[in-house]
């Protein structure tokens, strides 16, 4: 076949090459033969090798295994034997580009449920490959934006999806609430079909009332749009939600307190809404007003009204715990000034709230994180949808750092880190409607996949850069991130990303 395809002309050598390939592929031709990635680069065809592989759907790890990917889709995974494998007579597929994935785990790109695409923070600009670079190399291969400047970003999401920019996948949850704000539901619905046009792929709701909520979610069902909700302190709240279709909850506002006896939290007389110190130091006592009882009635009919619940665990940490969010070990390399001022106590900027706070006012979120702990729980066994998401560039977060301390406390909240890991990856694709496509390790699935080294199920921190993970001498940190079939070096991305901060700082 080699002296035919000689011979031959070169139209007919591209239509006989995939082919042959394909027959050496299925014949078990040994490994050691492919090339190694090129970062940014999608190969014709990628092995990742000797992999131990946690699918996403909750089920255990399982290796060593090739993965075999053809352009942006997973096309095969070939287990293989352990015995063979150390002898080095097993046969494998055949690849132009070859990762070696030995004591490495490999699962499905992260997704982040929350995240919110910012070039600037407090009106002083910040680079956009800030933000991507550590999403990237921290492993995320999926983002659903919910709310930033709408039209720039599905131009990012265009170009992501055409591999011109390194970039996670995008998903536009555009804001509902801009002004004007509609003022009754022949508004809602036209907003909804305003932005429709626009080519979003879902709404972010923000507050609601409830003569316009109901026809806002009806209208977007009818354009084939999601909906995530920041509930507030206001009339709708996560009844509402479970009646009218909204497909996810994000935070936690709307739950408990739909299960307040009074109906209303026990604010004092001077409770000022406006007031973000005062908002967040009485937000701290929620979880305490809510009626165990009646909170059970109130996740039972999320569940059977088919809303998912992102609780964003680590956004509020800083409330519990003031003095580790100030001082998280990655802030003195990946922490940009430009976010590093914004996260200062600043009545201006949201979520600088912390002025003043007390130890008394982290012991009631001590208090509170108990009890929501515990109602997350509760929802994931009543059959309820679990996703995770980070909503970084607020409240100390870091891009990408705040998402893998996301999956800390769903661990720390009881789930096992088969179950968290499921929240990040299966779980998040049913969120967004993917689940056919996104969040498994699948044949027919796209090639999202992270390659970390280390085993997540034993300790979330190995995808942490070495430095600020795990312990010291061990393995640590992503060393692969795979969006769309493209292989990009995490360590590189982070490098950069270090770069990039100390030239800022230098400035």
């Amino acid at each position: 076949m080699p002296v035919l395809l000689r011979r031959g002309s070169s139209l007919v050598a591209r239509h006989l090459a995939p082919l042959l390939l394909a027959l050496a592929g299925l014949s078990g031709v040994a490994a050691g033969q492919g090339n190694a990635p090129t970062h940014g680069v999608r190969p014709r065809r990628l092995a990742i090798r000797n992999a131990m592989v946690i699918e996403g759907n909750g089920t255990p790890a399982e290796g060593p295994k090739d993965i075999v990917v053809e352009g942006n889709r997973i096309v095969d995974i070939v287990a293989l034997d352990p015995v063979a494998v150390k002898a080095g007579t097993a046969r494998r597929p055949q690849a132009d580009v070859e990762i070696d994935a030995t004591g490495q785990y490999v699962m499905p790109g992260l997704i982040n449920l929350h995240g919110h695409v910012q070039e600037e923070r407090g009106g002083i600009p910040q680079p956009l490959d800030y933000q991507l670079k550590l999403w990237l190399g921290m492993g995320v291969t999926t983002v659903r934006d919910v709310s930033s400047e709408t039209a720039k970003t599905l131009q990012l999401r265009e170009r992501s999806a055409a591999g011109q920019v390194a970039a996670p996948r995008l998903y536009v949850y555009a804001r509902y609430a801009y002004m004007p704000v509609p003022r009754n539901e022949a508004e809602g619905r036209q907003r909804v079909r305003d932005l429709k046009a626009m080519g979003v792929d879902g709404l972010k709701l923000f507050g609601m009332d409830k003569d316009v909520y109901g026809g806002v979610l009806d209208e977007a069902r009818k354009q084939g749009l999601r909906t995530a909700h920041h509930m507030a302190v206001d009339e709708t709240n996560a009844l509402d939600a479970a009646s009218g279709g909204l497909t996810s909850i994000e935070h936690w506002y709307g739950v408990p307190d739909a299960a307040i006896v009074d109906g209303v939290q026990g604010f004092p007389s001077n409770f000022n809404y406006a007031d973000e110190g005062m908002r967040f130091r009485y937000a701290g006592r929620l979880w305490r007003e809510a009626d165990p009882t009646r909170l059970q009635s109130v996740l039972q009919a999320m569940v059977k009204g088919g809303v998912a619940w992102n609780p964003t665990l680590e956004i509020y940490e800083a409330s519990r715990d003031l003095q580790r969010a100030e001082t998280q070990p990655w802030f003195t390399e990946y922490l940009h000034p430009t976010l590093e001022k914004y996260f200062r106590p600043d009545p201006a900027n949201h979520g600088s709230y912390f002025s003043g706070w007390s130890s008394t006012d982290e012991a009631f979120w001590k208090e509170n994180y108990r009890i929501w702990f515990q109602a997350v729980r509760d929802f994931e066994r009543l059959g309820g949808v679990v996703g995770a998401g980070e909503d970084a560039g607020f409240i100390y977060q870091v891009y990408g750092f705040g998402l893998i301390r996301e999956l800390e406390l769903h661990q720390e909240a009881g789930f096992p880190t088969l179950k968290v890991l499921q929240h990040v990856t299966a779980n998040n694709a049913k969120i967004l409607g993917e689940e056919s496509r996104l969040g498994r390790v699948r044949p027919g699935y796209l090639a999202d996949l992270v390659v970390v080294k280390g085993n997540p199920l034993e300790d979330l921190k190995v995808f942490y850069p070495t430095r600020v993970g795990a312990a010291a001498g061990t393995q640590a940190g992503v060393s692969w991130t795979i969006k769309d079939g493209i292989p990009y070096d995490a360590q590189r991305m982070l490098r950069e990303v270090r770069d990039l901060v100390r030239t800022a700082k230098g400035r």
